[in-house]
């Protein structure tokens, strides 16, 4: 009879400042194989100052990816439905990772490198990314993970100035618009700064050098106008932001139609093809796909969360992916797959929460105005 294997849990990984997160007195949880800070203040602190101020976040347990090689934009437009001809350098676009169905593996963003490519992949899938990259694409293309960068995100309204003080480079940081990247010098530190973000704000990710993220970060947080900020404040922002989440709002059992991600599959590509899933997304976007993700508003104080059902009456027509209170509108919000024929803008549903139906409504997203920087 042989012995029974005993099988240890990988253990939770530290990001380049864990330390950093203690000694300002985070309290740290497990997300994404790693420790880190839910909150320092309070969430709805820390989220009323993104809006208002600043707020540093610590996003360093994204997988930071390089792809490079021969033919290198034909290879990546056979995995992911982006139109890289397009990709300018200095530029960067949203894309998805599909399986041969079309369902989402993961979203990501594409970044136009000197003779490169960089993308930024979630860090709950990354190593999944990484494998999946490595087995579809030629084994020509190099792929380098980058795992000794930090990924730092400074978002709110006044980023801008904060950031500006201490980054050097060829393009002022005022001038750079959304989706737009440069290479810029902060405290002699080599850093890529993309103005970008996942809470709706202006703002920027700022990948570096692993060994300078503490250093850096306290440099930005010793601005007036900078507070470092946890993940709690990152997902209530990103919801006002209509934002989705990957592994609650997408998912191999998700379409990016249905999802209302068309815009993730450019326009040349839904008309040639060439990726996974293909054939799925082109029939979807013609005919409509059976369920829709909405927004909904939900009346009274009490949040609907992930998995709660939404209902017409006695029947089942979706469930919750992702809620939660909105600081910024006093109000719980949701997002949820709906039946499509109740999808609609303004349509009265109900969401089964603790045995009660709180009355909600189809809204359009995002909850909160947008406020990226395009150009004055």
């Amino acid at each position: 009879m042989s012995e029974e294997t005993e099988f240890e849990e990988p253990e939770t990984g530290t990001l380049p400042l864990d330390a950093w997160h203690r000694a300002k007195g985070a309290r740290m949880v497990e997300f994404a194989g790693y420790w880190m800070p839910i909150q320092y203040e309070g969430i709805v602190a820390e989220h009323e100052w993104t809006r208002s101020s600043a707020g540093l976040f610590d996003v360093s347990h994204m997988g930071q990816l390089l792809l490079s090689g021969p033919d290198l934009d034909a290879a990546v437009e056979t995995v992911l439905p982006i139109d890289l001809s397009t990709l300018k350098l200095g530029m960067q676009r949203y894309s998805l990772l599909l399986d041969d169905e079309g369902g989402v593996l993961d979203d990501l963003m594409v970044s136009r490198w000197p003779d490169s490519l960089y993308l930024v992949v979630n860090g709950a899938t990354k190593w999944d990314d990484i494998g999946h990259l490595r087995e579809y694409l030629p084994d020509e293309i190099t792929l380098n993970h980058l795992d000794e960068q930090a990924l730092l995100a400074l978002q709110g309204p006044k980023a801008v100035d904060a950031l500006a003080r201490h980054a050097q480079g060829d393009l002022p940081l005022a001038d750079l618009t959304f989706m737009k990247f440069g290479r810029y010098t902060i405290a002699g530190h080599d850093v890529t700064i993309a103005r970008a973000g996942y809470t709706g704000e202006d703002g920027f990710e700022i990948s570096l050098p692993g060994e300078a993220a503490a250093e850096i970060a306290d440099l930005l947080c010793g601005e007036p106008e900078v507070k470092p900020i946890g993940l709690g404040a990152r997902d209530s922002l990103r919801l006002e932001a209509g934002l989705p989440l990957y592994g609650h709002d997408l998912s191999p059992e998700t379409s990016p139609i249905e999802a209302g991600l068309v815009f993730g599959i450019n326009k040349r590509r839904r008309t040639e093809g060439g990726y996974p899933g293909a054939e799925r997304i082109n029939r979807e976007i013609v005919e409509g796909t059976a369920r829709k993700w909405v927004g909904l508003k939900v009346e009274g104080r009490m949040p609907a969360r992930e998995g709660a059902e939404v209902l017409v009456g006695d029947a089942k027509v979706g469930v919750v992916t992702s809620g939660g209170f909105s600081p910024t509108l006093g109000a719980p919000i949701a997002m949820a797959y709906v039946a499509s024929e109740h999808a609609g803008s303004g349509t009265a549903l109900e969401i089964l929460v603790r045995s009660k139906r709180l009355a909600a409504t189809v809204v359009p997203t995002p909850f909160v105005p947008h406020r990226y920087y395009r150009g004055k």
